[in-house]
């Protein structure tokens, strides 16, 4: 009987070689892979990444979603009231609810500091409940969000004054508090309306006043008239006139139309008589680019 050589055979060509190392490198890298998919996967199930999971308001009755949505408002709960009401919208938006639900959701947004969010479900409710006895409050809501949009953080927190600011958010917040005045003077919302229009009118005014002194500080004198005089004109009975009289009467002095300069001054003496503004701008003259510093 032969004897068995236990030493293996190392004579392996190299052809065979390659093959044993490119399998070894596709197992390993298909083991490897395998791992990683298997470590995303876990990883994303623990996170609830993969999937939503069911939600538990799917078979609620309308009922049953405004009462719960009601019920977390009053728990002071405002970013889940507004998606359960954002829910009750769009699972019944010819139901029973839907018009209030939809204002709910307006108010929501509003809260929220979502101006986007109000504004279009506000018009989404005015395209199809346009005779609804809620319009007053509809304009109002939209008053409150441009209003708000002007009283933002970084007025409170940098001392801006508003007068400073693009009026744009401004002057929406005057149209739709002036619609609530106009079209429903007997509605709850007058009042507030009457009050937040006042501080618009005098926040306008003194925009246009910062304009007209913008002009006057740079020399361009016909652009400061000009808009002093529109001032004037469009806000008779705010207290920027006082000061917006002063730009007039200078600048005209400056461009020497003394007859308009005389005619100025001669209503500003007559509306302002304890007034000392124009002799303070007067005493400083020849330092004109102080004026209002």
């Amino acid at each position: 009987m032969e004897a068995i050589d236990e030493k293996p055979d190392c004579r392996i060509s190299i052809k065979q070689r390659k093959s044993m190392i490119s399998q070894r490198a596709c197992s390993g890298s298909s083991a490897l892979l395998a791992g990683l998919v298997l470590g995303l996967s876990l990883t994303l199930a623990a996170c609830g990444l993969g999937s939503d999971g069911p939600d538990p308001t799917s078979g609620w009755t309308a009922e049953k979603l405004y009462a719960e949505a009601k019920a977390e408002l009053s728990a002071g709960n405002l970013a889940q009231a507004t998606r359960l009401f954002g829910r009750l919208e769009s699972r019944y938006p010819f139901g029973r609810y839907a018009q209030q639900a939809q204002l709910e959701l307006a108010y929501g947004h509003y809260r929220l500091g979502e101006k986007e969010q109000a504004l279009s479900t506000l018009d989404r409710f005015s395209k199809m409940y346009p005779t609804s006895p809620a319009m007053d409050y509809v304009f109002y809501l939209r008053g409150l969000v441009h209003f708000n949009d002007q009283m933002g953080l970084l007025v409170k927190l940098g001392g801006q004054s508003l007068a400073d600011r693009d009026l744009k958010a401004t002057r929406q917040a005057y149209d739709a508090f002036r619609v609530v005045l106009e079209r429903y003077p007997d509605s709850a919302y007058v009042e507030d309306s009457r009050q937040r229009l006042r501080y618009l009118v005098n926040t306008m005014a003194e925009g246009e006043l910062t304009i007209a002194k913008f002009y006057w500080t740079r020399g361009a004198h016909v652009a400061a008239a000009n808009r002093a005089q529109q001032l004037i004109q469009q806000f008779p009975d705010t207290p920027a006139v006082e000061e917006a009289l002063v730009v007039l009467i200078l600048a005209a002095r400056e461009l020497g139309l003394s007859q308009q300069a005389e005619d100025a001054e001669r209503v500003f003496k007559l509306n302002y008589p304890e007034s000392r503004k124009l002799l303070s701008r007067l005493d400083n003259e020849s330092r004109w680019w102080e004026f209002w510093r």
